[in-house]
């Protein structure tokens, strides 16, 4: 593999008694989307504003193509760092054209800045804005007139502290696919700042889930979604059904039938999680007992005690024998009445084993 574009070693940064970021370590390649995931106070923007060089780390090392910017000796100023940034409020100056927006900060002579911002504009499909007062703009022209400046000194890292959060839910989609477009098309390394699961399972190549200052568990979303370290991690990206149970012979019984539990000594608390969506209804059963099987487990029995139509799909409350209630969520629209009984199934790939969160 080549040698990384940005790598992050060990970063650390603390205010007062409170530590932000805490021995935080990333490497992104030149052309790839890393998404910096997880709850607002968590120390994602801090680790930004530390890369940026407008906040100084503790501890660590920041290297850019192998060469040293920063550690705790030795810091080249932000604007040595070849490092773009993108704000959640554009940052936009009001006294300027969206034209000399764009050019701000470039070198060369006033006609190839004017070039370069023209072009720059070109690609943003804002052509013939440049004399426009950012004022006169909506939320989405801003947006694409700050991607614009950043990245008209074709930076070779680009950071987003949450860009779109104050974009309405139509927009943004088409902004965000605009922004990956000329950034890709630009081979930066790109670090997002996002506290919303599904932004960056859209956008990343590979998310860091940051909790508590620290990176508690990083990959592809696919695996990240599928293979969750904890039950917190689990319930960032969705909702989840929980099933509370105890081992007892490195076995945890639930509705669904038992669980191994290796390591677990007897009498230890478990969360069984299961997403909504990988409960499913067993229609084919309608009435007969449940039949155990190895990829699917056992059939739980439970009624219908509250169902809603969200538009793309259901979701339906079922109470079990047990007395747990879960929820299952069913494509399209299915809205069974009350008390109505069904057979569930969870298929147990999908079902995850934690101890139980104190």
């Amino acid at each position: 593999m080549s040698e990384p574009r940005l790598e992050i070693k060990n970063l650390s940064r603390r205010f007062a008694e409170t530590t932000a970021v805490d021995d935080v370590s990333i490497e992104l390649q030149p052309g790839q989307v890393t998404c910096l995931l997880g709850p607002s106070g968590c120390g994602k923007s801090t680790t930004l504003r530390m890369i940026a060089g407008v906040e100084e780390q503790q501890s660590g090392e920041i290297l850019v193509d192998g060469a040293l910017i920063c550690n705790s000796k030795h810091i080249v100023p932000p604007e040595l760092r070849n490092i773009g940034m993108m704000f959640q409020d554009f940052a936009l100056f009001p006294h300027l054209s969206v034209l000399e927006n764009v050019a701000f900060g470039l070198s060369g002579t006033k006609a190839d800045k004017r070039n370069r911002a023209e072009l720059l504009l070109d690609r943003v499909d804002l052509n013939g804005y440049g004399s426009k007062m950012p004022h006169q703009l909506s939320g989405g022209e801003q947006q694409r007139v700050a991607l614009a400046r950043a990245v008209a000194p074709k930076p070779k890292i680009m950071l987003l502290d949450e860009p779109f959060s104050g974009l309405d839910d139509r927009l943004r989609d088409g902004i965000r696919d605009e922004t990956l477009k000329v950034l890709r098309e630009d081979g930066a390394a790109v670090l997002m700042v996002t506290h919303d699961p599904s932004e960056a399972m859209k956008m990343a190549d590979e998310i860091a889930l940051m909790r508590g200052g620290r990176i508690i568990q990083s990959g592809a979303p696919y695996t990240i979604y599928n293979s969750p370290i904890d039950r917190e991690a689990a319930a960032f990206f969705s909702d989840i059904n929980l099933i509370q149970t105890v081992v007892k012979g490195a076995l945890a019984n639930t509705p669904f039938g038992e669980f191994f539990a290796p390591g677990h000594p007897d009498g230890t608390e478990l969360d069984i999680v299961i997403r909504p969506q990988h409960i499913r209804i067993d229609f084919d059963r309608s009435g007969h007992g449940p039949i155990p099987t190895d990829a699917m487990g056992q059939a739980a029995h439970g009624v219908v005690c509250r169902a809603r139509f969200l538009g793309q799909n259901s979701l339906v409350d079922f109470e079990l024998d047990e007395g747990a209630i879960l929820t299952a969520s069913v494509p399209s629209v299915f809205l069974p009445k009350l008390g109505t009984p069904f057979w569930l199934l969870a298929p147990r790939k999908n079902c995850y084993v934690f101890p139980k969160l104190i």
